[in-house]
């Protein structure tokens, strides 16, 4: 792992594996590139993988003021082509990194191979809007213990928790995210809407949702899918933490898509 300066900001990342077609991980809210751990080696037996800390999270450079989701699509390019990646690539996301990834695929469509988004958070509905602001200013005034019970009930669930360490050491993790960039993230998050343009991605495209995800459930991603030229939609029994929770399902559904279209 090591840190580069792009795009006005200091980010870590990891770049691992071999092969001619490589494939970006945005890791969730909250997150941080160690959420892929469980993925990553199934993935690098046959391409790179390139996964690092959004801009505010893990141990990239921290955001003081707002977040741009065209910033965080931007980060994207200017790390792939800082590292020399000049082929198009896959992306993969999850829930706010999986809108970073739609993003990205919107802002460079000739950069963009193949989509899998996970749960994404593409906006806040407007019944809900108030609701995540106020978990913002929660987050800035309290820390994130403030708001960690609500959140994990939602996104992991009783029922993803049968593994109490891997349960314990999210939660612990989780709970070192820096409250001021999460506030950011989230005001960003309640403040765009990206369903008007997600007829506009025209690469191969996989929506993965879980089915103990309450957060982003089935019934609110497949129809995301619908809406994307070709767009492949499948459930998984997981929850919104996919990537941590099922690391081996996850895995197995990015890389069964990207042979299944050709991206070997």
């Amino acid at each position: 792992m090591d840190w580069i300066e792009v795009n006005g900001a200091a980010l870590r990342y990891d770049l691992s594996g071999s092969g001619e077609r490589a494939i970006v991980l945005v890791h969730e809210m909250g997150g941080m590139l160690e959420s892929w751990d469980g993925v990553v080696p199934a993935l690098a037996r046959r391409r790179r993988v390139l996964r690092y800390d959004t801009r505010g999270a893990g141990l990239s450079e921290k955001l003081r003021g707002g977040a741009s989701l065209d910033v965080m699509a931007e980060d994207i390019a200017a790390l792939l082509d800082a590292l020399g990646v000049a082929q198009p690539v896959a992306l993969a996301g999850i829930a706010v990194g999986a809108a970073i990834a739609m993003q990205f695929c919107l802002r460079f469509p000739s950069r963009a191979a193949a989509l899998i988004a996970m749960g994404p958070a593409i906006g806040v509905a407007g019944d809900r809007c108030a609701a995540t602001l106020a978990r913002a200013a929660r987050a800035e005034q309290g820390g994130m213990r403030a708001i960690v019970e609500d959140s994990l009930a939602n996104a992991y669930p009783i029922e993803m928790q049968q593994d109490a360490a891997r349960f314990r050491a999210f939660r612990a993790r989780w709970l070192s995210t820096d409250p001021a960039s999460f506030a950011a993230i989230n005001r960003m998050l309640a403040g765009y809407d990206l369903t008007p343009s997600l007829p506009r991605i025209a690469c191969p495209t996989l929506l993965l949702a879980g089915v103990h995800d309450r957060l982003r459930p089935p019934e609110v991603v497949e129809p995301l899918a619908k809406l994307i030229p070709g767009a492949r939609f499948r459930t998984l029994e997981t929850a919104h933490f996919m990537a941590v929770q099922t690391p081996d399902l996850v895995a197995e559904a990015i890389g069964g898509f990207l042979d299944a279209i050709g991206l070997r």
